[in-house]
This record gives structure tokens, C-alpha cells and sequence, in this order.
């Protein structure tokens, strides 16, 4: 197994615990598992919602502004990983 750092998280949305974020590298798509670690944050999920421009989509691209829901609390700057199965 390994990880490639997909984007930070840019911003956190409380209230329907979204993160927001940029891809900077590869493709996110729904379904992948992700590893998200931060200054107090460490933990793996699944991508089970995702959204660009307040739309749903199934793949997002390098360059894409998204958010997706998670299942904890995140803070900006938290680097989010897409785990690869080998």
C-alpha cells in the first residue's frame, strides 16, 4: 500500500462536516479511500460524496476545487492522501 498527497484541506465546514480543497496532483475519485493527517488529525475514509461547484461528481481533476464529506473534524492545511492499493 502507498499514499500520493492529493491537496490540502483549504477550508472545514462545520455544520455538514465538509472539507474543502484543491487537487494539486492525480485524480480523487468516489470510492477511494484517503488518508487525512494533520496536526491532531490521522485518519483513513472513504470518499462517499464529493461536489465542484455545488454539483455531484464522480472524478475530480488536478486543478479541481472540491468538497467532500468527512467523517471527523479536519483543519485547513491538513494533507489529504489517496491510499493505492500495490
Amino acid at each position: 500500500m502507498k499514499e500520493i498527497e492529493i491537496g490540502k484541506v483549504s477550508h472545514y465546514f462545520n455544520h455538514i462536516q465538509v472539507a474543502a480543497m484543491k487537487v494539486q496532483n492525480g485524480e480523487l475519485r468516489k470510492g477511494d479511500r484517503v488518508h487525512i493527517k494533520g496536526h491532531s488529525e490521522d485518519f483513513y475514509q472513504e470518499i462517499t460524496s464529493m461536489q465542484k461547484e455545488h454539483q455531484d461528481i464522480d472524478v475530480a481533476r488536478v486543478g479541481d476545487d472540491i468538497g467532500f464529506k468527512v467523517n471527523q473534524k479536519v483543519h485547513p492545511g491538513d494533507i489529504v492522501y489517496k491510499v493505492v492499493e500495490e
